[in-house]
């Protein structure tokens, strides 16, 4: 039985979803943040609406929140994280993990981590 376009590219996802976790150190936060390589158009969606209201600095904490993971693939930030994460948290830091989420996928982490 052949495969229909749709159910191939959602066949996709689900393998990119399934796949390996990448993991990036953020010594700053004494932690670890894990991400997978790709995100929904939903997250995404939310992210470039941000960014095209002008919204920057919005649109990285929403980045951090939506993508950063913990090992096994749980959210680290609940959704009332962003005001901290906006007002408390070391405006640099957030750039480089945002840096490294919106970049994802195993060639970009070598170059990003080493800027």
């Amino acid at each position: 039985m052949t495969k229909t376009v749709l159910e191939n590219a959602t066949a996709h996802f689900r393998e990119k979803l399934a796949g390996k976790l990448f993991e990036f150190e953020v010594p700053e936060w004494n932690t670890t943040i894990y991400y997978h390589s790709t995100a929904s158009m939903r997250t995404e969606s939310k992210i470039m609406a941000l960014t095209q209201q002008s919204k920057t600095a919005e649109a990285l904490v929403e980045s951090v929140v939506l993508k950063s993971l913990d090992k096994d693939g749980n959210r680290v930030f609940k959704d009332t994280d962003r005001a901290a994460l906006l007002n408390e948290a070391d405006p640099k830091v957030l750039i480089k993990v945002a840096t490294v989420l919106n970049n994802a996928s195993e060639n970009s982490i070598s170059q990003i981590e080493g800027n």
